[in-house]
């Protein structure tokens, strides 16, 4: 009779464990549903808005319009206070109109993607490094929205929280959390128009006179160094910049794990100039500084440290 009873009860545990397994699937599931849902809304949809990005003290308001067409995807981000700049994205070519007006940096095939589309086209690649779940209902800009959590299964990421709008699974807020559960960045859209297409005229590219500096992108990065990220990271963009104030050309290279990014910065030693070295903080983005060969690596981005320091330190000239 006992081993029966010890019998039953270990069938029922393991009823139980399998429920809880299937349950656990099936949420995973129902949050992938909405993270595919919400990167096929920032990419397809007409929309147009104004949202807030909070970074540590720094604050900006951008205006956006996005719209697609027979010709593809555009997208206008203006930012609205301070220093004025204007970026525009036709397809894969993004031009970055500068405060001089005079100046246009362009770069072509770039990955660089704003605020609503967050995520890769294919989110279920996330999971490998994040647990998705999924909140309550909440309202952003009036409309009521589902809010979804992405957990790292590691130390080399933070938490992420998305709110994605019920009617249509656009993302209308994010934010990120550090380890301490402290605010690292958030977007949130205060005003938003979702399904009319933003005039066409509203794109226009104004480039006469005006000096276009091309970023050049190709395999000179990819010659020189050797940089391993942490899992899941991939090189996602590489180019040799000539930026303000700097003698040699930097190259600069771009990882990201689909969601999280970090970047990386190397330029030759200038000896007239005192650089940091080590760990810092430039109010909530961490900075890794070293010295390679002649060249100073730095390495930043909204990553745990551990992220960064390992990065930093895994690059080897070839």
């Amino acid at each position: 009779m006992r081993a029966m009873t010890a019998c039953r009860q270990g069938w029922l545990a393991a009823g139980f464990a399998a429920l809880m397994l299937l349950s656990g699937m099936a949420r995973a599931d129902a949050a992938l549903d909405w993270l595919n849902r919400a990167a096929g809304a920032a990419k397809l949809l007409n929309y147009s808005g104004v949202y807030v990005y909070h970074h540590g003290e720094h604050v900006e308001v951008l205006r956006v319009l996005h719209r697609t067409d027979a010709t593809g995807e555009m997208e206008k981000v203006e930012v609205l206070d301070g220093t004025p700049r204007k970026f525009l994205r036709v397809n894969n070519d993004v031009y970055c109109h500068l405060p001089d007006g005079k100046s246009v940096r362009l770069e072509r095939n770039a990955q660089r993607r704003f605020f609503p589309a967050l995520l890769p086209a294919e989110p279920a690649g996330l999971l490998d490094y994040y647990e998705a779940r999924l909140g309550g209902t909440e309202r952003v800009a009036g409309r009521p929205c589902q809010v979804v959590k992405l957990e790292p299964r590691d130390s080399y990421r933070y938490t992420y929280h998305l709110w994605l709008d019920k009617q249509t699974g656009l993302p209308l807020k994010s934010r990120v959390v550090n380890d301490s559960g402290a605010v690292v960045s958030m977007f949130v859209f205060s005003e938003i128009q979702i399904g009319k297409a933003p005039d066409a005229q509203l794109f226009r590219n104004d480039l006469a006179g005006k000096r276009i500096q091309q970023a050049s992108l190709g395999t000179s990065a990819e010659v020189a160094w050797n940089v391993t990220p942490p899992p899941g990271f991939e090189r996602v963009q590489e180019a040799v910049r000539s930026l303000p104030g700097k003698q040699a050309p930097v190259t600069h290279l771009v990882f990201s794990d689909g969601l999280s990014v970090l970047s990386m910065f190397v330029e030759p030693v200038d000896p007239q100039v005192q650089t940091l070295r080590g760990l810092s903080a430039e109010g909530v983005i961490g900075i890794y500084a070293r010295e390679v060969d002649g060249h100073t690596v730095t390495t930043l981005g909204e990553v745990p440290n551990m992220a960064l320091i390992e990065t930093g330190n895994s690059v080897k000239r070839k």
